[in-house]
C-alpha cells in the first residue's frame, strides 16, 4: 500500500469588483450573440498547491501577489481582447491606433482560454527569480464572466 502524498491548497480570488473589465468577441460563434463585441468584469480564482508549507505555515503569502495582480490588470483591465486569428483584427488595430481602445491580442479568447492564459501567467510569475523556490504550483484557475458562467483550467491528471 502506497503512502498518500499530502498537499496543502490555498486560493486567491480577484472578484468582479476588482475591475478586470474587458471586452471581447467569439468571432467563430456565427449563430450566437457572442459573435458581437461584449464585455464583463472578470473574476479570477487561482488555486495554489504545495507539499510543504513555508516558515509561516502558508502555501503562499497573499501579500506577495500584488505584482501578479498588476499583470492581470495589464492583460484584462479596460482592455479589448481579440483573438489573433479574428478576421476583423485590423479593424481593432485601427481602433487602437485612433486611441479608442486598449488592444490585447491573444491566441484565443473566451473564459476557458482566459483561464488557461492566467494559469500560464501565474506559473510564470511563480518561477520569476526563483520566487517560492518551486515549492508552490498552480493547481487550477477559474475565470467567471458573472455569477452564472465560469470555466476552469488545470493540468492535473483527470
Amino acid at each position: 500500500m502506497s503512502t498518500p502524498i499530502k498537499t496543502y491548497r490555498s486560493t486567491k480570488t480577484y472578484g468582479h469588483e476588482v475591475g478586470l473589465s474587458c471586452a471581447f468577441r467569439q468571432w467563430r460563434a456565427k449563430d450566437s450573440h457572442c459573435r458581437f463585441l461584449h464585455g464583463y468584469a472578470l473574476a479570477v480564482k487561482i488555486e495554489f498547491v504545495a507539499e510543504t508549507l513555508d516558515s509561516r505555515n502558508w502555501v503562499v503569502d497573499f501579500g506577495s501577489l500584488e505584482s501578479f495582480k498588476s499583470r492581470l490588470r495589464e492583460r484584462f483591465d479596460h482592455k479589448t481582447v481579440i483573438a489573433q486569428d479574428d478576421p476583423k483584427l485590423d479593424y481593432f488595430r485601427q481602433g487602437r491606433d485612433l486611441g479608442v481602445l486598449d488592444l490585447v491580442v491573444l491566441q484565443h479568447v473566451g473564459c476557458e482560454k482566459f483561464a488557461e492564459e492566467i494559469f500560464g501567467m501565474a506559473n510564470e510569475w511563480l518561477g520569476t527569480g526563483g520566487l517560492l523556490s518551486g515549492r508552490v504550483k498552480v493547481a487550477s484557475v477559474t475565470v467567471s464572466e458573472h455569477g452564472a458562467n465560469s470555466a476552469t483550467y488545470s493540468e492535473e491528471d483527470v
